[in-house]
């Protein structure tokens, strides 16, 4: 008899634990699962257990402290932002409240400028020319910057790469020349250094001063150093416009000299003329790639791009920084050569003023000058009307007054090419923006509409509308390709033992609101984020939590 009861308690022990299965800390349950590799969706579960997806697929008998019902709605990987300019908004609050409510887990710098290395010369500068966010930047090398940002709490992950421009900054200052050999020489170091920390490769912006001084060389040494340690190269080409085919040569040139993997940001013909030359830029594009280079890109979608109206002006005139440009542009004769130059077709430098094609398309969107911020949002023609001037005089006028760039936003692309970027196989999205709140200080400028919208947008205008491409291979666009793309390892897929980086959103709804007259518009969609096995967004809202972290480039992994 005790025989017989042992192996009835036996039996009912182990139909308990049969019963109760597995246990994790959150069970996403009865989504369907857009698992990032661009394979058919399934109806499942995900299991989350401290920072990393425990496991996907039937899980019906597990248990969990915290269920997320997901019926009717899509489970995907945190989305990568392949373009962040968060650098600063970051430091004024960590929420990233734009970017999460889109689905963004990861934001990308490094757009050329990056927040290190930096000197005692650069500190100044970047003190001085703070106009909306104030901060004491106390860090000198690009990962102590990173280690602020995750030491402060951030609620995305971020990751950069280190700005040619910045490199260029701190080795020759804003000086139109070549560096010697010596100065190359520390110029690769420090990107050496950078890889170390964690940088994904090295990031140029060619059209901009101090950058447009760079010649091909220089940035086959600089991502030569950076390829040592298995790093990318990322570019704003030399030119988006006249000279759109040369630049993507470069481009190729440099790629093919470092065997670097290699994106373009923002791929784009800009301005009507040269809205043609799209298909011979995609063709040039797959002959590389066929040749065996990894070439890529990343895009915005939306017709109209955002800068300063230093992309209105020559590069020379901007040559020694902030500083010396607006001195030069206070002297008469010096005004009078760049008007004239602002003018006169050219193929020299890049002019974002002519590309757009009238003061009509090109809109003031951010001053420094509290006094001039009644001009947030006018156009170009408008203002210059209002002044009795040129828009030419007007530009001018403006940086002197403003003391600063004053950031604009320029129309210059068209929805057609838009469309055929977007179906490319190997593009991805970047926003080009900070990650804003619509609080203070904020509110004080108008950003791009993509800092609120591009992921949305691309997710309900273009995939869910416009049917540019199945809504599996929209989501591998935003996850798994850029995470391969940048060389990391472990995310951007919703497989077992990845971070649990995991959106939940729904296709049906996902839109953006944003527009230039009322930017400060968050899109709605997205229920539920998780950042490292966190909650950050619940029901649409954020929870406060701050999990993000720093994403490492390969550099770092085999440092370490």
């Amino acid at each position: 008899m005790r025989t017989v009861f042992a192996a009835l308690a036996a039996l009912v022990l182990a139909g308990c634990a049969t019963a109760s299965g597995p246990r994790y800390d959150v069970i996403i349950v009865g989504g369907t699962i857009y698992d990032g590799s661009g394979a058919a969706p399934f109806v499942g579960d995900v299991a989350i257990e401290d920072d990393r997806i425990a496991a996907v697929g039937d899980l019906s008998g597990a248990s969990a402290e915290m269920r997320v019902d997901a019926s009717g709605m899509a489970v995907a990987p945190g989305f990568i932002n392949m373009l962040s300019w968060a650098t600063e908004t970051l430091l004024q609050d960590g929420r990233s409240q734009s970017d999460i409510r889109q689905g963004v887990t990861l934001e990308v710098m490094g757009e050329g400028w990056s927040m290190g290395p930096i000197n005692d010369a650069m500190r100044r500068d970047m003190i001085d020319q703070q106009a909306f966010f104030h901060f004491d930047p106390t860090w000198t090398t690009l990962g102590e910057y990173l280690d602020t940002l995750e030491r402060r709490g951030i609620s995305t992950n971020v990751a950069s790469f280190v700005g040619a421009t910045t490199v260029r900054i701190h080795e020759l200052g804003e000086a139109d020349r070549p560096p010697t050999p010596e100065e190359l020489a520390r110029m690769q170091e420090l990107v050496r250094q950078a890889m170390r920390e964690g940088a994904l490769g090295v990031g140029s912006s060619l059209i901009y001063a101090p950058a447009f001084y760079a010649e091909t060389d220089e940035l086959i040494a600089l991502v030569a150093a950076a390829r040592e340690f298995n790093g990318g190269y990322i570019s704003h080409m030399r030119s988006e416009g006249d000279q759109y085919l040369q630049a993507i040569d470069e481009l190729v040139t440099i790629a093919r000299t470092t065997g670097a993997r290699a994106q373009i940001y923002h791929l784009k013909p800009a301005g009507e003329r040269n809205w043609d030359l799209s298909e011979a830029g995609l063709a040039r594009l797959d002959a590389a790639r066929a040749e065996g280079l990894d070439i890529t890109a990343n895009v915005y979608p939306y017709v109209a791009g955002a800068t300063g109206l230093d992309a209105a002006m020559p590069p020379w005139v901007q040559e020694g920084g902030h500083d010396a440009w607006v001195a030069r542009l206070r002297d008469p004769q010096i005004r009078a050569r760049v008007l004239a130059e602002m003018r006169a077709p050219t193929t020299d430098w890049e002019s974002l003023y002519q590309l757009a094609g009238s003061a009509e398309n090109v809109i003031l969107i951010g001053f420094k000058n509290p006094a001039l911020r009644i001009h947030t949002g006018q156009t170009l023609a408008q203002v210059a009307a209002a002044r009795g001037a040129s828009p030419e005089d007007t530009i001018i006028d403006l940086v002197i007054e403003d003391d600063h760039r004053v950031d604009t936003a320029y129309v210059l692309m068209s929805e057609e090419n838009i469309e055929r970027n977007l179906r490319w196989h190997h593009t991805m999205i970047g926003s080009d923006e900070g990650s804003y709140t619509p609080e203070e200080p904020f509110t004080q400028f108008n950003p791009h509409p993509r800092a609120y919208g591009s992921f949305a947008r691309f997710l309900g205008y273009y995939v869910r509308e416009r049917r540019v491409m199945p809504l599996e291979q929209a989501i591998q666009r935003l996850t798994s390709m850029p995470a391969q793309s940048i060389a990391i390892s472990e995310r951007g897929s919703l497989r077992e033992g990845y971070y649990a980086d995991v959106v939940v959103f729904d296709p049906a709804t996902i839109a953006d609101h944003a527009t230039f007259a009322a930017p400060h518009a968050y899109a709605t969609g997205v229920r539920d984020v998780f950042v490292n096995g966190e909650q950050v967004l619940r029901d649409g809202e954020h929870t406060g939590a701050m999990p993000g972290r720093v994403v490492r480039g390969p550099g770092w992994t085999e440092r370490n």
